[in-house]
C-alpha cells in the first residue's frame, strides 16, 4: 500500500470509529446507526437513526417494529448539512451500516462522492445504486 493509501485507510478507520460512537446517541433499540459527513478532513455534519425533531424518542412500536417515520442516520446527516452553510458536494459519508436504497438516492442527490461503511445492511440495492452512480464505496472492518 502506498503512503497516501495507508494514510487514507487510517483516516477512514478513525472516522468510522467516531461514527460508531455517534450511533450510541440513537434511541432505537433494534439497531443503532451513526453517520458522519466529512469534507477536507472536517466533519461538516453528523447523524444517527431516530425520530424527527420534536417527536418522541421511541423508534419501535408496540410490536417492536421500526416506526415508518424513523429517519436513517444518513438522511439525518444530509438533512442537517442542508440547513447549514456547508456543502456536501464532494464529501465522504462514513456510516456504520451500508445505505438502503432511499438513503442511496439522497447520497447521490447530495453530491457525496465517497461512502465508507462497516456493516452490510440486509439489502444490497442501495450499494448497487451507488455503484451505478459511480460513487466510490469502501468497506472497512474496525475494532469497536
Amino acid at each position: 500500500m502506498q503512503q497516501n493509501e495507508e494514510k487514507q485507510d487510517l483516516l477512514d478507520r478513525r472516522y468510522m470509529r467516531m461514527a460508531f460512537i455517534w450511533a450510541e446517541n440513537s434511541y432505537c433499540k433494534r439497531r443503532k446507526v451513526g453517520a458522519l459527513l466529512v469534507k477536507d478532513k472536517m466533519i461538516i455534519s453528523d447523524g444517527y437513526n431516530g425520530t424527527p425533531s420534536g417527536f418522541e424518542n421511541v423508534c419501535e412500536d408496540e410490536n417492536d417494529m421500526t416506526k415508518p417515520y424513523v429517519l436513517h442516520a444518513e438522511a439525518n446527516a444530509i438533512s442537517k448539512v442542508a440547513r447549514s452553510n456547508n456543502s456536501s458536494d464532494g464529501a465522504t459519508l462514513y456510516v456504520t451500516s451500508s445505505p438502503c436504497i432511499e438513503c442511496a438516492k439522497l447520497i447521490i442527490q447530495a453530491g457525496i462522492s465517497r461512502v465508507v461503511f462497516a456493516e452490510n445492511y440486509r439489502l444490497s440495492d442501495g450499494i448497487d445504486l451507488l455503484r451505478r452512480a459511480n460513487i466510490e464505496l469502501v468497506s472497512v472492518e474496525i475494532d469497536k
